[in-house]
């Protein structure tokens, strides 16, 4: 057995378990690890990020892009705490990523040396930690080193996918011991996991008595990498299709059968048809409040009397937001297989419904055409994504920021194939866009990636874009400038009729910007700033034809920046206002069926 340091044990391990990158900042906590990654044994391309949030969004997006997860490394104190977004981010979106910290020294725990949480227990941040990981650990041995790691590869590829948190305190970093390092295929379980026989043939009995049947595709299913799946579930029997956030690109747009998006930024066509089903088939999906409208009967769903049969891995889901005909914990790929093997060869006529369907699809289209193909300037948030669409090629990677940017790439970009729509749906993360964009294009470099993103958000992690340079990773990031927080302004305005701390202003009111386009020639990227609507093709053309990094600013309306809200949000209405939107927040609340 070799005689090795925990930071080559670290080091090694991740090269032999496939990581391709690894990210972060090497703080003093973990110098003795990160210099591992010089030995020829263990040499992983090391992405220096300049902030330890966006190390973990890095990894983040490249796990979202190839199911493969990667790793993320910082220090202690500070470093360690700055990933705390980056982890709350994965875990609530059910994403892998390794994130690895250093520690106090065992023999100093307690002391409140320079950057330890301790003055409730000693060393704390592992409690930090906790709450934002699906597992974590502390190792105190370099002989632990080897099971703990191959537990931490064990926990992120099998069930429900989430990040996990090391941390290796920094002497034992150092120090050495004679250890053999662990397979991998040896600790992990073989396949996935099938649905029971009996769950299957209940789910087969809801179906076959469906009239309006419906499928709502969540992440899940694109990590399960079930989509060939949903689609012959969907073209066997007929099925309209619907998509969270999450699980946008896991069926394709342009098929006759998707009817878009559910929830508060859903689809018009996709909550009538959600909502209107007497059968829910749900794969991958844990149905937050967004993607259900708050839970509001008749909005995005009406469950019951609309039957459900929920797929998941996690049992932890089944039931937990609405009751379920017939639950089956599994793997999405292979219980939507099941189903369809089990269902008869020859389909149902549902002309009827597929003709309300489609008329519904065109009613939307023309809606959605309004503000999509505007040549209005300062632009609405969808004219741009449209531009973009048509000079994309189909397999393009396109990264959306949060807020309003968030909801008008979910309804108003079509994405074909899976992996190709990456945002942060659950935590709806600023800064989260620009480095997981990054990570995205380290991981598939052949196809484009483009970043679109409000200038809020961008703010949050801009000086990530140098990454576009220094790691060789060419995103095109699309800044839809509107000088401020217009999303959170729009329900601030539409709650209260106010706003506050939500516009970007000089001190006498008028609006306050940065130079984008100045601000990325800075960085060594060639940017643009669009000036009139003739010139936003041409100009998108041309960054996407050069292969190379850019940055692209689009100055955004502020008062035509949002996506439509064809669901709804519970958020309550302050006492002191008394007009009707009290009544209506009341009644509508009334309707929740999560109880």
């Amino acid at each position: 057995m070799p005689v090795l340091t925990g930071g080559q044990i670290v080091a090694r391990t991740l090269r032999n378990y496939g990581v391709d990158v690894v990210a972060g900042i090497p703080g003093h906590g973990i110098w003795s690890l990160t210099d591992a990654f010089l030995d020829d044994e263990s040499k992983i391309p090391f992405i220096q990020t300049f902030h330890e949030q966006s190390a973990v969004h890095l990894a983040d997006g490249y796990y979202r892009a190839t199911g493969r997860p990667q790793a993320a490394v910082t220090s202690i104190g500070a470093g360690a705490s700055n990933t705390v977004i980056g982890m709350g981010t994965a875990f609530t979106d059910s994403t892998s990523v390794l994130v690895v910290t250093g520690g106090p020294p065992t023999h100093m725990r307690g002391h409140g040396l320079l950057q330890e949480l301790d003055r409730y227990t000693a060393n704390d941040f592992p409690k930090v930690a906790e709450a934002v990981s699906k597992r974590h650990w502390v190792v105190t041995r370099v002989e632990e080193l080897p099971f703990v790691l191959h537990r931490c590869f064990n926990s992120m590829l099998t069930g429900r996918p989430g990040p996990v948190h090391l941390e290796v305190p920094m002497d034992v970093q150092a120090e050495a011991a004679n250890v053999e390092l662990h397979d991998l295929e040896r600790r992990i379980p073989v396949g996935r996991q099938h649905p029971d026989p009996e769950a299957v043939e209940r789910a087969v009995d809801v179906l076959r008595a469906a009239t309006r049947p419906v499928i709502v595709v969540g992440g899940g299913a694109i990590t399960s990498e079930a989509s060939d799946q949903v689609l012959a579930l969907a073209e066997r029997w007929q099925i309209p299709v619907v998509t969270t956030w999450n699980g946008k690109s896991a069926f394709p747009e342009d098929h006759e059968l998707f009817a878009g998006s559910v929830g508060q930024t859903g689809t018009m066509t996709g909550n009538a048809i959600a909502s209107s089903a007497d059968v829910v088939i749900s794969v991958g999906c844990r149905f937050t409040d967004w993607s259900a409208s708050s839970y509001a009967k008749g909005i995005s769903f009406s469950i019951p009397p609309a039957k459900l049969i929920h797929i998941d891995i996690d049992p932890h889901e089944i039931g937990k937001n609405y009751p379920a005909e017939v639950g089956i914990v599994a793997d999405a790929q292979r219980a939507v297989a099941a189903i369809v093997d089990s269902l008869p060869s020859q389909g149902v006529d549902r002309s009827e419904y597929l003709a309300e369907l489609a008329r519904l699809k065109q009613d939307w289209e023309e809606k959605l055409a309004g503000r999509r193909d505007s040549d209005r300037f300062p632009f609405t948030s969808q004219r741009p994504l449209g531009a973009l669409r048509s000079v994309l090629p189909r397999d393009a990677i396109i990264v959306a920021g949060s807020g309003n940017t968030q909801g008008a790439v979910k309804q108003t970009f079509p994405v074909y194939s899976p992996r190709t729509h990456l945002t942060s749906g659950g935590f709806s993360s600023m800064g989260w866009a620009v480095p997981a964009a990054v990570g995205a294009k380290l991981a598939r470099p052949d196809s484009p990636v483009v970043c679109v993103l409000g200038d809020g958000d961008f703010l949050m992690t801009a000086q990530e874009i140098a990454l576009s340079v220094t790691a060789d990773a060419p995103v095109i990031f699309v800044v839809q400038n509107n000088a401020g927080y217009m999303s959170i302004r729009g329900g601030q305005r539409k709650q209260t009729s106010r706003h506050i701390g939500t516009e970007f202003s000089y001190p006498d009111g008028s609006p306050y910007s940065p130079d984008f386009a100045a601000m990325g020639r800075a960085f060594g990227i060639e940017s643009w700033k669009i000036n009139d609507a003739a010139s936003l093709e041409p100009t998108l053309r041309k960054a996407v034809q050069s292969g190379a990094p850019a940055v692209i600013e689009v100055p955004t309306d502020r008062d035509a920046a949002g996506p439509w809200v064809p669901g709804w949000w519970d958020f309550p209405i302050p006492a002191y206002i008394t007009d009707e939107r009290q009544d209506e927040y009341h009644r509508t609340r009334a309707t929740e069926q999560h109880l």
